[in-house]
């Protein structure tokens, strides 16, 4: 890991870290200093949120569900059946001009908060892409370190196994005889 982290820094040197994204730094930083790259970002970001940015999430929640939408039908169903059978002491008679505009100024409120929900949501959606970037990043690094790790403990191990082979093929072998001066050869 260490040969790992000296080679990132060269490279750092070679290439200057300032040019680096500030993500990236805080990776390499994590590596250094082996801390950990999870942590509750959505705790934390469900905390900050204002009064007016919980109110749009429970509207966009309740008025996207089917309950609201059953609901909803449910009373239009009424209002429109007690001003049928009412008719001449209706207070919304036939084609039901103050249904028209309630619904219209429901329709007129309620589409923006839920606006501001999608674009609450769609931020949140991009600090996570983004925290994922980093914690996929840092495991990767982490991965390449554990690989020359491994790699390094293989060559290791193969060199003191072709070390062992060489000896015993050098204690199997005979040594061998010199010539003395003086001796011919056999048979000559």
């Amino acid at each position: 890991m260490s040969e790992t982290i000296r080679r990132l820094a060269e490279q750092l040197i070679a290439e200057g870290a300032e040019d680096l994204p500030a993500r990236e730094k805080r990776v390499l930083e994590r590596i250094a200093r082996r801390l950990s790259s999870t942590k509750n970002w959505s705790a934390d970001y469900e905390q900050n949120l204002t009064f007016g940015q919980r109110v749009a999430d429970q509207v966009a929640y309740w008025g996207g569900s089917w309950p609201f939408i059953f609901g909803f039908g449910a009373l239009m169903a009424i209002w429109m059946g007690a001003n049928v059978v009412a008719a001449s002491q209706a207070f919304d008679p036939y084609p039901f001009i103050l249904l028209n505009l309630v619904l219209s100024t429901l329709a007129a409120i309620q589409a923006p908060i839920i606006m501001m929900s999608q674009n609450r949501q769609a931020s949140r959606d991009r600090l996570q892409a983004l925290h994922d970037y980093e914690v996929n990043l840092k495991a990767e690094l982490e991965i390449m370190a554990l690989h020359e790790k491994l790699d390094r403990a293989r060559i290791e191990e193969l060199g003191d196994a072709i070390r062992r082979i060489e000896a015993k093929l050098e204690m199997s072998q005979p040594p061998l005889q010199e010539e003395t001066p003086g001796r011919g050869l056999p048979g000559a």
